[in-house]
């Protein structure tokens, strides 16, 4: 793969050393498809695409005071993704991973910025947080892209706006109204793995409703060419004295990356009034154990999202109002096979795991079984205002509630309250099988029921005080109950340098607050809370240059530097076996993204982007783990003939390090080809596609623990069919 990655570089190179006086021929619009084809658009026209979610009001992307991308219904559709993570690749400096010590959550590090659970990117859905306040994150997120809008990202601190967890980044999904999708269209996907995708949307105004409805269905088994050679229990069936002398462990074996999810959606509007509903529920999202261990698993949630928004633009001269009440409730039931059956384990006194001061030993007959439950509640209320009234000002207050509720149950085998508290002491060998305690509301849960309020003001002034130049500067106070006040500045100038380039200077500082887990979590194994946590916080410093010398050509350039304190990771002691939440340590990183959006000719779009960052601990110097210090995308998209297209897309991810201590090489490049070909208006009502992932078959590889010897190892090979109606 060297040569086939030296040759991108070369290309990459190459287009953005292209003489930028170039032009590319006009395209030549097809009746049926000009208004919705992205490719007859124009870069000028593309860069006029509007970010709401760098300030809270609209802005042309190129204006935005902020690192922004945008990613519309018709680039997803030229991916072939089929979930948010497939898209989000593209973005510069944005990669997702399984997370470590998370069940395989996905964790989206941006710009070196990952944690093992990693709370530190905001996850909107049109404009509503739809995090879980025991994670800080959205775990087991497979989320299908068929209703998606747009996805707004923006790379950097974004608190002064969004309030906690806009830490590293902020990713807004914006879903289709009944508008958007204008229609009946049915779609259907089948492909490699037992895998199966089928949507189905209808939009339409009825009586001045606007009424859009979405319904989408996917399964799949999973890969079970993603084969572990070992896991924790393999070195536990080591021989004594090293190890038990058993043969539980299930590696070499399969991941289990099966899932089935249902996603539906309703929006509904009239006048000022928009009301949006979503619901989501995944079964059988098969997980690898929290312990590092292959296992029967099952990770099934919920997720019911409700918002109610009133937006009145005419309320009184040069005063918008805009009023959203929203509620997240969620719902996570973990069914954890934490060591197979078989295994043998030393145990404290209290009946949890413990190889450090052990009191007794026990072989478990069915395996170490742990069935945490999680239930939700978040209701919130914002206020916006907009005020116009001075002529170079555009002022923006905001004001909000939210009260978080949290509610657990849990069942398991071992541990405070069950048997395996009361056992014969060392050297005997107790046996414990698999019947389950019921430890809800007892001291001994893993976690007690919790509730968080907090309140914020903010404000924030764009001021244009001469021809080109835009201040933008904003403040936001947030209090909350548990740890008290933080306060979160910006400030931006764009200056229109030229008719076709725009510069950006940007200061923001953001803050994270300890997730529930992090606080609080007790009697468990794996980890454990800290009540003693700080915030998180981050300053970051941006330079940006947006270059478009022609309608068919544009170029960016992002040069970064930051400084997290108090960053909070599960730390391992020496001689302890349960990892506790910890302020860990101070970061600082910098880096730079090249962007390329180049339109080279009547029928051929050429999208790139390379990221470099390097971000290490202040005190000891130590690079990051795990996070890629380069990235590199290249995109084709390519009209052959009328009405077919043809999609290409290449990915590397590279030169990342492993943790102190860990003696294992660094891991491996990663590099994937996907492949797309797309017959559209097949009997005017119809488009079929053929994909294929992943073209070359790479042993694509994300990091693990040590425990995991030879990291996990990503999704082999795999063609799709699709097809799709519209009415």
């Amino acid at each position: 793969m060297v040569v086939r990655k030296d040759i991108w570089l070369v290309l990459l190179g190459l287009f953005l050393l292209l003489p930028l006086t170039s032009q590319a021929g006009e395209i030549e619009e097809d009746d049926s498809e000009a208004i919705t084809s992205l490719l007859e658009m124009d870069l000028e026209q593309l860069t006029e695409l509007e970010v709401e979610l760098a300030t809270g009001t609209s802005k042309p992307i190129n204006l935005a005071p902020a690192v922004a991308s945008v990613i519309t219904a018709e680039q997803i559709e030229q991916l072939g993704a089929r979930s948010i993570q497939e898209v989000l690749e593209m973005v510069p400096g944005l990669h997702v991973t399984p997370s470590s010590k998370n069940a395989m959550s996905p964790t989206y590090s941006i710009r070196g910025i990952q944690t093992s659970v990693n709370p530190q990117v905001l996850i909107l859905q049109d404009g509503v947080p739809i995090s879980a306040a025991y994670y800080g994150s959205r775990p087991s997120f497979r989320q299908p892209v068929a209703n998606i809008l747009r996805i707004e990202v923006v790379r950097g601190p974004g608190s002064a706006v969004h309030g906690a967890d806009a830490f590293a980044g902020v990713i807004n999904i914006i879903t289709k109204d009944g508008q958007a999708i204008n229609g009946s269209h049915f779609g259907a996907r089948a492909g490699s793995f037992d895998s199966y995708d089928a949507w189905l949307q209808h939009g339409k105004t009825y009586a001045g409703w606007d009424l859009g409805l979405n319904l989408e269905y996917q399964e799949s088994r999973g890969d079970h060419e993603r084969v572990l050679d070992a896991d924790l229990q393999t070195a536990l069936d080591a021989p004594p004295p090293a190890g038990f002398g058993t043969s539980a462990s299930l590696a070499p074996g399969a991941l289990d990356t099966s899932y089935q999810t249902i996603n539906s959606q309703l929006s509904l509007a009239k006048g000022n009034w928009t009301m949006r509903l979503w619901g989501m529920h995944q079964d059988d999202g098969g997980v690898d154990g929290v312990t590092q261990t292959l296992g029967d698993n099952n990770v099934e949630t919920e997720q019911v999202v409700a918002s109610l928004n009133y937006d009145n633009q005419e309320l009184l001269n040069d005063l918008d109002l805009k009023i959203r009440v929203h509620y997240n409730y969620y719902k996570q039931e973990s069914a954890l096979q934490l060591f197979p059956a078989g295994s043998v384990l030393m145990l404290g006194a209290d009946g949890n795991i413990n190889f450090v001061t052990p009191t007794s030993m026990a072989t478990f007959t069915d395996g170490v079984y742990g069935t945490p439950v999680q239930i939700d509640h978040q209701l919130g209320l914002e206020l916006t205002t907009l005020y116009e009234g001075f002529a170079q000002n555009l002022w923006r207050f905001g004001v909000g509630y939210t009260n978080i509720k949290e509610e657990t149950e849990e069942y398991k085998n071992f541990g405070p309250g069950t048997s395996a508290e009361n056992l014969t002491a060392l050297p005997t060998l107790n046996v414990i099988d698999g019947t389950l305690y019921d430890l809800t509301g007892t001291e001994d849960i893993y976690m007690e029921d919790q509730e968080r309020s907090l309140w914020f003001l903010s404000v924030q002034d764009e001021w244009a005080f001469t021809r080109g130049w835009e201040l933008t500067a904003g403040l936001r106070y947030d209090h909350y109950s548990d740890f008290g006040d933080t306060v979160n500045p910006r400030a931006a100038l764009v200056w229109e340098t030229r008719y076709d380039l725009t510069t950006k200077l940007m200061y923001g500082r953001a803050f994270r607050p300890p997730s529930f887990t992090e606080l609080y979590a007790q009697n468990n194994p794996a980890n454990k809370g800290n009540t003693d946590l700080k915030p998180e916080t981050i300053e970051t410093v941006e330079l940006a240059f947006d270059y478009q010398p022609t309608t068919n050509l544009r170029t960016g350039l992002n040069l970064f530097v930051y400084e997290i304190d108090d960053l909070i990771e599960l730390v391992q002691d020496q001689g302890q076996t349960t990892a506790i939440a910890q302020n860990h340590k101070n970061q600082e990183g910098r880096g730079f993204e090249l962007e390329l959006d180049w339109l080279t000719t009547d029928t051929l779009r050429l999208r790139s982007n390379f990221a470099y960052q390097r971000s290490k601990d202040k005190e000891t110097g130590e690079v990051v783990p795990d996070a890629p210090e380069m990235q590199f995308y290249a995109g084709a998209n390519w009209k052959f003939l009328p009405k077919w297209s043809f999609d290409s897309q290449y990915y590397w991810v590279g030169k990342r390090h492993r943790a102190s201590g860990d003696t294992r090489p660094d891991i491996k490049d990663n590099d994937i080809v996907n492949l797309i070909l797309r017959r559209k208006n097949i009997a005017k009502y119809w488009e079929a596609a053929l994909a294929v992932r992943n073209l070359f078959d790479e042993d694509v590889r994300e990091p693990s623990l040590s425990s995991i010897p030879n990291d996990y190892p990503m999704e082999s090979r795999s063609v799709w069919a699709e097809l799709r109606a519209s009415f």
